[in-house]
């Protein structure tokens, strides 16, 4: 299992929840890696490996991370497809990225870089705050990139839809 977090300024309200779900996440399910994204990313696996909580939030805040920055999911992923998902991608892995799909970069590369990451995994699902919203449409460019290549879409803005994640 791969967690793909994004963490810029569209999804600041959401970021310290989601860091203590991956906390969970991580002495749950054996052979977990998680990493954040904004305009970089950065692997927070050995920092969510602790396990009392708080311990593992001051790992991950003493990473260069940037925190409610802007986004550039094409570039993060490219990132991740290069140097991560060979060594930690099978065919039997699940990627969760979790994200609005709002991209600074305006989905620049994005298409290439979903389209690898796709082949990558056994399945690919995308966690969305947006989708608290009944009229959600993925009309950024981001966004309506990211969906071609999801197995599954799901909400992800509050305990409930994480509780509904559990079960799916």
């Amino acid at each position: 299992l791969v967690l793909l977090c994004d963490v810029s300024g569209s999804m600041k309200n959401y970021s310290r929840v989601l860091l203590h779900f991956l906390h969970v996440i991580t002495h749950q399910i054996p052979d977990v890696s998680s990493f954040l994204f904004g305009t970089q990313l950065t692997n927070i696996t050995p920092q969510l490996r602790k396990k009392e909580i708080n311990l593992a939030l001051q790992g991950i805040s003493s990473l260069n991370i940037d925190w409610g920055t802007g986004t550039r999911i094409g570039f993060a992923l490219k990132e991740f497809n290069l140097q991560w998902s060979r060594r930690l991608l099978t065919r039997n892995a699940m990627v969760i990225l979790i994200t609005d799909g709002l991209d600074s970069d305006a989905g620049q590369h994005l298409d290439n870089v979903m389209k690898r990451l796709k082949k990558s995994c056994k399945k690919l699902v995308w966690l969305n705050p947006l989708l608290r919203y009944a009229n959600f449409k993925p009309i950024t460019t981001g966004a309506s990139t990211i969906i071609l290549y999801t197995d599954l879409l799901l909400p992800i803005h509050n305990l409930e839809s994480l509780q509904d994640l559990t079960k799916a």
